[in-house]
């Protein structure tokens, strides 16, 4: 048995706390007007991928507004009661998600209407893709560090905003060029299947240890290796 240093202390998690609601914050901001502008985007080019994009980031809002709620709690206890509900609110998200997805893509596939090019609609998703990864990669870092499953799970879900906009501009730029407008739909499945995954860990619990107490035994590499919030 070899005895383990404390979690974060307490200032140390007041600190990680404030940044937790800060990223979310600005993933709210920055989702709100990403989907206000891929949805009147893709109205006007009839593009089924802007809309589904414009949708997920409506999903995404819901994820990082739970976390809020969860963080909005002064309390740390009260903020660790509110974990479960916040991860059953974040997985039933990634279910939604992966569900609109699929459904999309597959009437994409079967030929049901044509996109026409959109130039903002590739400015978003170049954007969304220089900016989620840095979102994500902090609020990921702050929720191990804090031992938050819910807020690893947000940024995972921050992380599938990362994928789905590089999704959305390799269709939308092989559209526009080439005229593939099977490339989009295939790779959307793939992120399907991904979001299902996310959806089961979340749900699960899975992708975060607590910080690790008093008088506890120090993890194996094996245990240690089979969490997220470990690594």
């Amino acid at each position: 048995m070899t005895a383990v240093s404390l979690g974060p202390s307490s200032a140390r998690r007041g600190a990680l706390t404030r940044r937790i609601r800060l990223l979310v914050a600005a993933t709210i901001i920055y989702n709100v007007i990403e989907a206000m502008t891929a949805l009147t985007a893709g109205m006007v080019a009839s593009s089924t991928a802007l809309i589904g994009f414009g949708l997920d980031s409506v999903i995404e809002v819901s994820s990082a507004a739970a976390v809020a709620w969860q963080f909005s709690a002064r309390d740390h206890a009260v903020r660790e009661a509110r974990e479960h509900r916040t991860l059953r609110i974040i997985s039933v998200s990634f279910f939604v998600l992966a569900v609109y997805v699929t459904i999309d893509a597959v009437r994409a596939l079967t030929g049901t209407g044509e996109a026409e090019r959109s130039l903002p609609g590739i400015v978003l998703a170049a954007l969304s893709l220089a900016v989620m990864p840095f979102l994500s990669a902090a609020q990921r870092r702050a929720g191990r560090e804090l031992g938050s499953a819910s807020a690893v799970a947000d940024s995972k879900q921050t992380l599938l905003c990362t994928y789905l906009s590089a999704v959305l501009l390799a269709g939308l730029v092989l559209n526009a060029t080439l005229g593939w407008s099977w490339a989009d739909p295939v790779a959307a499945l793939a992120i399907a299947a991904l979001a299902v995954k996310e959806g089961r860990d979340a749900w699960q619990g899975k992708g975060c240890c607590a910080p690790a107490v008093a008088s506890r035994a120090a993890p194996s590499n094996d245990d240690a290796g089979s969490c997220g919030c470990c690594s």
